[in-house]
């Protein structure tokens, strides 16, 4: 059995914190742009009435999370790679993909004294994944509110 010394665990709760830190204020700036620009075009008259306008701005929308969540997934294979917990920024890549949508890294492997990143970035990549799916729920509704609401006035 691999005995660590206590402080590799204080370590990995620091630098987790931090990544998740990281993560959250990625995440932030894609739901803030989102919001902004949901509202901005509502209030130009862009959305809401019009399917194509509506259905571009929804897929724009999720492709913009899905960059987001691309982004968090090399920050966090960047900390892998600058605590040396994993071998090589592909490996590293690889293997913070798999924790961050929770499929798993394969063959790829933490070193045992940075194992507990792992669970941090799935946590994270799970609230993360739950935050889009809520953001772009909102955004369908709130199209559909205005879409509705032009019908129901006419």
């Amino acid at each position: 059995m691999l005995h660590l010394n206590p402080m590799w665990i204080l370590d990995s709760l620091l630098v987790g914190f931090a990544a998740t830190l990281g993560t959250m204020f990625i995440h932030g700036l894609v739901v803030h742009t989102v919001i902004m620009q949901v509202r901005r075009n509502l209030q130009r008259g862009w959305l809401g009435a019009r399917l194509w306008a509506n259905m571009t701005f929804i897929g724009g929308t999720t492709l913009l999370m899905l960059v987001g969540h691309i982004l968090e997934v090399v920050l966090w294979a960047f900390v892998f790679e600058l605590c040396g917990a994993i071998a090589g920024f592909s490996a590293a890549l690889f293997c913070s993909a798999g924790n961050y949508t929770t499929v798993g890294a394969g063959g790829a492997v933490l070193s045992p004294q940075w194992r507990l990143l792992g669970p941090f970035e799935a946590a994270a990549g799970l609230l993360m994944f739950g935050t889009s799916t809520a953001l772009i729920f909102a955004v369908i509704q709130r199209l559909i509110q205005a879409r509705l609401g032009e019908t129901e006035r006419k």
